[in-house]
């Protein structure tokens, strides 16, 4: 593993990983900055850098962390793989293959995404799903031909 200096000021690309991490789970389980932290007795603003990557999380913090939001410590580090700390690119998205980007942004970033996500996994019929996905699915080829 190729191990790059940090330069002042910029976050580290593991950080910013788990920040992200932190994010979508928060999230995805409809939680606020502000639960979190009163939750583990910090500030939203602390919450935020975290989330950012611009401070970075402590083992013990980690810890608390997972326990609020019912995951392992392990989810944070999931997809970062063999990536080490010299390849930025793989850190974006939630998935092993390149994320298709929106407007410069990666779409599983997006608030609107994890609405989505959050919403549709409320739904507690399978069948239910599968016929919204096919809707959406619908939906959006009948909007490409128009």
């Amino acid at each position: 593993m190729v191990v790059k200096k940090k330069t002042k000021g910029t976050p580290n690309d593991i950080d910013t990983h788990v920040g992200q991490r932190l994010r979508v789970r928060r999230s995805l389980l409809g939680l606020s900055q502000e639960k979190l932290a009163e939750s583990i007795g910090l500030t939203f603003q602390q919450v935020q850098k975290y989330e950012r990557g611009t401070n970075r999380v402590s083992a013990s913090r980690l810890y608390d962390i997972s326990n609020v939001l019912n995951v392992p410590v392990s989810y944070f580090f999931e997809q970062i793989g063999e990536m080490g700390a010299s390849a930025p690119e793989s850190l974006p998205g939630l998935s092993d293959n390149k994320q298709e980007e929106f407007e410069g942004e990666d779409v599983m970033s997006r608030k609107e995404t994890l609405d989505l996500v959050r919403i549709y996994y409320s739904v507690p019929d399978p069948d239910a799903r599968r016929d919204i996905v096919k809707f959406i699915k619908s939906m959006t080829e009948r909007l490409s031909k128009s």
